[in-house]
């Protein structure tokens, strides 16, 4: 028996939106089938889908996509839009190499209004889009679908501050979850999740009190009139959350519908049909359940959040596994946990990633200590410099691709005050699946130009260690930038040693070729030496860079490469090029980095070698590089 006979029929939306409405409930549960076989084979984004799939389905039920234009913030739950968009015999590809991106992505198709990653710029995106079809005179529709988590950072509100007040048809749909990865935090979650109930006890009692007499008597009465105290209850706390919530968004100058059941997909296409044809700004604020419809994503949307691949229902048999390696964030975990305890001032701070960032550990042992600011990158560097003028001294857990969102705090509020406010800088480098959206490929280029800064990026995982601790100690604001993932398997140090700042060390001793290495790249060049019979120096710091170091290798050899898991335009090897300019040397350089372009997504190993920064591929660049100069 075929397990989707109505989802077989559905290429495009327009399939779908032949079929008659009593049918879009089947054709939601085949889709959130077909969604758990697919993601449970490929991994990827996994219990915000299952909450969107009725939403999904309603949109584009009732949207004329794409002459209507749906915008996915961030993209985490845009599985399903795929799916019914003509990439459902591609899922299997998801996040892989060549394959479907685990994000909308504009060259992917037509129907994916706009690229996606990072949170909170669908409201923005779709109001440019709904002025640019008013200005053209296209008779369109533009719709940001955001969730909860990502309404709490201020983009959001910056967007729908300036919607309210202009004469323009947006609908703004609310998916609220009560979850971004993590569970919510601050007062605006607080503020959407609240129920507040009408004090009714004084009424009930008294009605129950006059009644008990006849009520005794009636079989099963008492029970029944307690379901009834209860859905009251329930119903006033429902009229006033709803009160609540139109009071916030229409004071934004938008008209508020809800809250609506997101899971139930009819009286969604009712609602939205309604709604498509009203005018000015609308906000639809939908009640969906993360992991909607898989129990395990249910009981636990963080650790369902993303997947490898799931779980058999029936568990198996527990094999004790071998030691695995540390993690470079599991290594940032323990290290932040030991200079805690030895250090009471230190405070940590991330913008709403948790888990990511390895902070789950440090939060249940100094809870007091610990501030997740949520989806607000910008407010969470702010909020560290503040932290620094009393004398208490920040670590700042956050991604490389989201402390781009912060450029201008890290600057202004940060290193131009010289604040001690040390940053941990996570998914340096290549990040594998998640693709450019998540690539931390510019924070040596956009660090490196800024006064006061320390730049650190150790080669290894006890060289994490090493620079953390070093780093937290200098009273400047600095970073330390490392990759996802494993590093080479050193042994981790327990001690809180520094090392001398800004000095460099050698790894390998060869001749005539002299390659400075960065990072993540000091590895696979110590590899590629070992065939080239060249020098490997491991320069630990970008600023302040080793010149005596440099000035030295420059001079006792023939030829000079740099690599640095980085764009190639103003990181690192740039920094060596301007000492060697500074020294008035004159010899063959060669700079490996990250060209200029963007990357794609896939596995890690295969997007190194792509660009020329595996050890086989970096061997190969030297060699072909020193024959043709």
């Amino acid at each position: 028996m075929n397990p989707s006979p109505l989802l077989d029929m559905i290429d495009t939306p327009q399939d779908l939106r032949r079929l008659e409405k009593k049918q879009l409930p089947q054709v939601a549960a085949e889709l959130r089938e077909f969604l758990l076989d697919s993601v449970g084979k490929t991994g990827g984004h996994f219990a915000s889908n299952l909450g969107a799939v009725e939403l999904t389905v309603a949109l584009h039920y009732v949207y004329d996509t794409p002459e209507d234009h749906l915008v996915w913030d961030v993209g985490h739950q845009s599985y399903p839009h795929k799916i019914l968009t003509g990439r459902k015999n591609q899922m299997h590809t998801m996040r892989q190499y060549g394959g479907l991106a685990g994000f909308p992505k504009r060259s992917e198709s037509e129907y994916d209004a706009f690229g996606v990653g990072h949170s909170s710029t669908s409201i923005g995106a779709a109001l440019g889009m709904a002025v640019a079809d008013k200005q053209l005179g296209n008779n369109r529709h533009s719709v940001a679908i955001i969730g909860d988590g990502a309404m709490t950072a201020g983009q959001a509100f910056e967007a729908l501050n300036c919607a309210g007040d202009m004469d323009v048809d947006l609908l703004v749909i609310l998916n609220d979850n009560e979850m971004s990865i993590s569970p919510n935090v601050g007062a605006l979650p607080k503020y959407l999740a609240s129920n507040v109930v009408r004090d009714m006890h004084g009424l009930l009692s008294t009605i129950k009190a006059q009644s008990s007499k006849v009520l005794d008597k009636l079989p099963g009465a008492m029970e029944l009139a307690q379901k009834v105290e209860n859905k009251i209850k329930t119903l006033a706390g429902e009229a006033e959350h709803a009160k609540q919530s139109l009071s916030l968004f229409e004071n934004f100058g938008f008209r508020y519908t809800g809250p609506v059941d997101g899971h139930n997909v009819e009286n969604l296409v009712d609602v939205l049909k309604d709604l498509r044809g009203r005018k000015g700004p609308q906000l639809l604020h939908v009640i969906t359940k993360k992991g909607n419809g898989y129990k395990f994503a249910e009981n636990d949307p963080v650790k369902y959040h993303a997947v490898a691949k799931l779980p058999s229902e029936v568990p198996a048999p527990e094999v004790k596994p071998a030691a695995a390696k540390p993690t470079y964030t599991q290594v940032f975990g323990q290290w932040l946990c030991d200079q805690a305890a030895a250090d009471e001032r230190l405070v940590a701070i991330t913008p709403a990633m948790r888990e990511g960032s390895g902070l789950v550990e440090f939060e249940q042992q100094f809870p007091d200590r610990y501030f997740d600011v949520g989806i607000a990158e910008q407010h969470a560097v702010t909020f560290a410099g503040g932290l620094a003028c009393e004398g208490i001294k920040p670590v700042v857990a956050i991604y490389s691709t989201f402390l781009q969102r912060a450029y201008d705090q890290l600057v202004h509020d940060v290193a131009l005050q010289n604040l001690p406010v040390l940053f941990a800088i996570d998914r340096a480098g290549i990040v594998g699946a998640d693709g450019p959206t998540h690539a931390g490929l510019y924070d040596l280029s956009f660090l490196r130009c800024v006064p006061n800064m320390i730049i650190a990026a150790p080669s290894d995982e006890n060289e994490c260690r090493l620079l953390l601790s070093t780093c937290y100690q200098a009273n400047s604001p600095s970073a330390v930038r490392y990759p996802r993932g494993t590093g080479t398997g050193a042994t981790v140090s327990d001690g809180l040693e520094t090392v001398e700042i800004g000095k460099g060390i050698i790894r390998r001793e060869g001749e005539k070729i002299a390659v400075i290495a960065f990072g993540s790249m000091v590895a696979p060049s110590l590899a590629a030496a070992d065939k080239l019979n060249a020098t490997v120096a491991d320069m630990r710091f970008v600023k302040p860079i080793d010149e005596e170091l440099i000035v030295r290798l420059a001079r006792s050899h023939d030829y000079i490469v740099t690599a640095e898991e980085n764009a190639e335009q103003g990181g690192a090897g740039s920094a060596v090029l301007e000492v060697l300019a500074k020294h008035g040397i004159c010899k063959p350089v060669l700079l490996l980095g990250v060209e200029d372009k963007v990357t794609e997504h896939g596995d890690p190993k295969k997007l190194l070698d792509d660009l020329g920064l595996s050890a086989e591929a970096i061997e190969k660049r030297i060699a072909g590089w020193i024959k043709a100069v």
